[in-house]
């Protein structure tokens, strides 16, 4: 029979509103199923969805479709991380409130997202702008503030003079703003924190637990909570040095075993010694504030060229007092890390050796390899930071690093100074307390009102929530809320005298830090339903880019303990199972050449092959244009592809089964034109071979054949789904994909045979079992076709909603193997068998074996040594 081509736009749009219509996506928790919660990382509404959401989302509606069909109740909902400082940017460009600009840009992304036909609730759909949530939000912010997880205090702070906020130190790219490009201030603001240094030890050995988190991301948060054991340790300052009110300078060192190769300390810019020199030496207070103005990121710390001052002031060797160092304040040392002061051993690490070169300091090498001559051993260009054996350490020498370390720590925390131990041992963490303070109106406001005889008080729980008010202008620089006539003035709530707002809104990783857990019960007016966030939480399978890597999920780990602690969920750890996909990536394209050139659209071009070449020109005029280099879809390099483009030209399930087919899940994807084709191509002829047949299928019970024509038909199609099944489950969906492709390859004679009517019902009974599995199998990833081939298949109901398939074991299991077979230790054939073949049968065949007929040369072995279903080996 003639078969139409399978159409998307005629069936893409039909069964999303069949879906929509039966609510089948829409979770119950009162169901009392197993409960499964899969999750994809919230995208920020910025106007447009791009590939990357495409493979993100299409990634977890396979699992939220197959965990479905295998009989979970599946919670996989969808929300908008929708504050930030985009929105206050395009109101200050496009005159538009950021209200507006966000709401708009949700709504064209949700009819994106829902042209995907991705399996969500869209019932708990919430953006972290509504007042309902962030309402929550300061809700949370009370009670943590009740826990003492909130404070306020002074801090040094990254100004970006341009948006006028703070910048946390990684928004800070080589000594400027991210987004505005402005050289960063450093400024002294008074700032709210959260208290997630509380929890160092324990976000730190929790990682232990997650073993469905990739180690590598496991590995970024075990260096970025950074625990180390080392010593507090106290320099006494030299007398003639000492400015007034100072005696001590303490350092804290994970390397104690090292002070014999001392050669100066260094102190930040914010020391408290170095603000007192500041005072009374125009010079130093250059230097500081040319360091305030550097970058603080650890990056641009460790590529910044190590300057430093001589501040005058000399201290005392520990361990000889007639040694004396000199302190410098130096740009690569900041007062949030430690004490905010460090001994240098430029012998032992390349900063320090680098600032000793610069400034003429002593490097005395104090560890060599241990295989090393302490005569001969020295130090050039590079430090030698390893472990090893101690040299030029008096009493520290011929000790390893390990012993060295002890009996230096041993040794100064029995030495007194001042009338206490002049050295303690102790565990630092790299970790600081989370400043969520920002300088902008688009984000939730902090609850919390000032008053000049009360002080800094919570807004009552009655009086949430602070809203942010709509009538704010964008015209100059700065908070809206600071310059509003009236919103920020109001009375205390303790003496009813005139106060003020806080006028800072929170960081907007506050947003992101607990939205898992509101979704489990979005209209909940706590911000929880403790019972239902226990029941859904942890999260079994989250799934984002590999860029949230540590703060999200650092944070969002903080946030659920400090919700542990303030009663609104039980558990700790919010994600059991952790996936970061891969990129989708392009080719680039070039008019011109060099830097002059300008950046083309893949849309604009044409790509011929031409006698084995590629060649690339401009569609509108026939130029020759550059192919570059495959990068990261960027709008600046204009290598982007437009997903509603390609769900116009080939429908959703093409671009999702692409996606998914590529490559392994957690690398880049590179888009190709081609791939693209091909799988449209894929999806057509589904189509077409299983409606050309379905007519011979009509009425007919699906049945898998144990014996005859069939018998191969049955056995791949079981085979193919017990390793499909397999796949989903470790989300390998390239390797998903690439058994379907071969399942439909071997299935496309039979229904061929089908639909000329030259098969017998036991035969077709078994082709439409394995059809049946087939479209099963592709639902999770093309679930518009499946639903049309599970229609024209003549089944009840939806694929949506049926149940996982079955596999027969029988069909499953192979039932010859293939046994290599050794002639006095080496290999010399393979002997293809019945896998219950006896040892008197195996024996027999492998006599029978060529190979080993002209091994023998008519001689009799003198062992033949059958390990079952393993091995044969022939002595002679």
């Amino acid at each position: 029979m003639a078969t139409e081509r399978y159409n998307p736009r005629d069936a893409e749009p039909r069964w999303q509103a069949k879906w929509s219509d039966a609510a089948v996506f829409v979770t119950d928790n009162n169901d009392k199923r197993e409960k499964y919660y899969v999750l994809e990382m919230f995208p920020y509404p910025s106007g447009r969805i791009h590939m990357g959401h495409v493979r993100n989302y299409a990634m977890g509606d396979v699992v939220a479709r197959y965990k479905r069909a295998r009989g979970y109740n599946v919670l996989h909902p969808m929300g908008w991380d929708a504050f930030g400082m985009p929105a206050e940017n395009a109101a200050m460009q496009n005159k538009v409130h950021p209200k507006d600009w966000t709401y708009q840009n949700i709504a064209t992304m949700r009819g994106q997202l829902k042209s995907m036909g991705l399996s969500l609730d869209w019932s708990r759909e919430f953006a972290t702008c509504d007042v309902d949530y962030y309402h929550r939000q300061q809700y949370l912010f009370l009670d943590m503030m009740e826990k003492g997880l909130v404070y306020r205090k002074q801090s040094k702070v990254n100004w970006d003079p341009v948006d006028q906020t703070v910048l946390a130190n990684e928004q800070v790219i080589e000594g400027r703003g991210w987004r505005s490009g402005a050289l960063v201030e450093q400024r002294e603001l008074t700032q709210w924190f959260f208290k997630i240094t509380d929890f160092s030890e324990d976000l730190l050995k929790a990682l232990d637990t997650l073993d469905q988190w990739p180690e590598k991301v496991r590995l970024m948060q075990k260096n970025w909570i950074g625990r180390s054991e080392g010593l507090s340790l106290r320099w006494e300052i030299a007398g003639n040095t000492r400015p007034d009110g100072f005696s001590e300078i303490t350092v804290y060192t994970t390397r104690p075993d090292t002070l014999f190769g001392a050669s100066f300390l260094a102190i930040a810019a914010d020391h408290p010694l170095a603000k007192a020199l500041a005072e009374k030496d125009n010079d130093i207070a250059s230097f500081c504030d040319e360091c305030r103005r550097a970058g603080t990121s650890l990056a641009a710390l460790e590529t910044a060229e190590k300057k430093g001052i001589d501040t005058g002031v000399k201290v005392r060797h520990p361990f000889d007092p007639n040694w004396e160092l000199p302190v410098y304040v130096a740009n690569f040392v900041l007062m949030e890390y430690g004490t905010g002061a460090i001994f240098g051993c430029p012998s032992g690490d390349q900063r320090d050796l680098d600032f000793a070169r610069k400034y003429g300091l002593p490097v005395v090498p104090v560890v060599m390899p241990a295989d090393g001559d302490a005569a001969s051993f020295s130090i050039d260009a590079a430090a030698y930071d390893g472990d090893g054996v101690m040299i030029n350490s008096r009493f520290l020498d011929g000790m390893t690093t390990t012993e060295a370390f002890e009996a230096t720590v041993a040794r100064l925390s029995a030495q007194t100074l001042n009338g206490a131990p002049q050295g303690e041992r102790k565990v630092n963490f790299r970790l600081r307390d989370w400043g969520i303070s920002r300088q902008r109106y688009w984000g939730c406001p902090i609850p919390v009102i000032h008053c000049d005889d009360c002080g800094v008080l919570p807004v009552p729980k009655k009086d949430l929530p602070v809203k942010l008010p709509d009538d704010v202008t964008f015209d100059i620089p700065g908070n809206p809320l600071d310059r509003h006539p009236s919103w920020r003035h109001v009375a205390c709530p303790h003496c009813g005298k005139d106060a003020r707002r806080e006028t800072d809104t929170m960081d907007t990783f506050v947003d992101s830090s607990w939205y898992f857990a509101r979704f489990t019960a979005p209209w909940e007016d706590r911000p929880t339903d403790p019972s239902a966030a226990d029941h859904w939480l942890p999260v079994d399978q989250y799934i984002g880019g590999i860029e949230h890597a540590i703060l999200h999920l650092l944070y969002s780990r903080f946030f659920t303990r400090a919700m542990r602690e303030t009663g609104h969920v039980s558990l700790s750890e919010p994600f059991k199972g952790l996936f970061t996909q891969g990129m989708v990536v392009h080719e680039t394209y070039k008019l011109g050449s060099g830097s002059g050139g300008q950046w083309v659209a893949p849309a604009d071009v044409r790509i011929e092959e031409i006698d084995g070449t590629r060649r690339a020109s401009l569609i509108a005029t026939g130029e020759d244009v550059t192919i570059g280099s495959i990068e990261k879809m960027s709008k600046s390099k204009k290598n982007v592809v437009d997903p509603d483009d390609i769900i116009a030209s080939y429908g959703a399930d093409t671009a999702r089964f692409f996606v998914l087919s590529d490559s392994p899940p957690d690398r880049d994807v590179i888009w190709s034109e081609s791939g693209v084709e091909g799988a449209h191509r894929f999806i057509q002829r589904v189509w077409r071979l299983l409606s050309e047949a379905s007519e011979r299928m009509d009425g007919v019970v699906a049945n898998p054949a144990k014996n005859g024509d069939a018998l191969a038909i049955s056995q791949i199609a079981h085979r193919t789904l017990n390793a499909v099944q397999s796949d989903y489950d470790k989300l390998a969906f390239n390797k998903a994909v690439a058994r379907i492709y071969e399942f439909v390859n071997a299935l496309a004679a039979p229904l061929t045979k089908v639909a000329a009517g030259e098969a017998d019902a036991t035969y077709v009974a078994a082709v439409k079992n394995a059809s049946n599995i087939l479209v099963q199998l592709i639902a999770p990833m093309t679930p518009h076709l499946a639903e049309e081939c599970w229609q024209v298949l003549g089944n009840p109901g939806m694929v949506a909603q049926a149940p996982w398939p079955m596999f027969d074991p029988e069909l499953v299991t192979e039932s010859e193997i293939v046994l290599p077979v050794q002639i006095n230790g080496k290999k010399r054939a393979e002997l293809t068998i019945a896998r219950e073949a006896d040892q008197t049968a195996v024996q027999n065949a492998v006599l029978a074996l060529d190979a080993v007929r002209a091994a023998l040369n008519g001689q009799v072995p003198k062992k033949i040594i059958v390990v079952p279903q393993r091995i044969v080996n022939i002595v002679i």
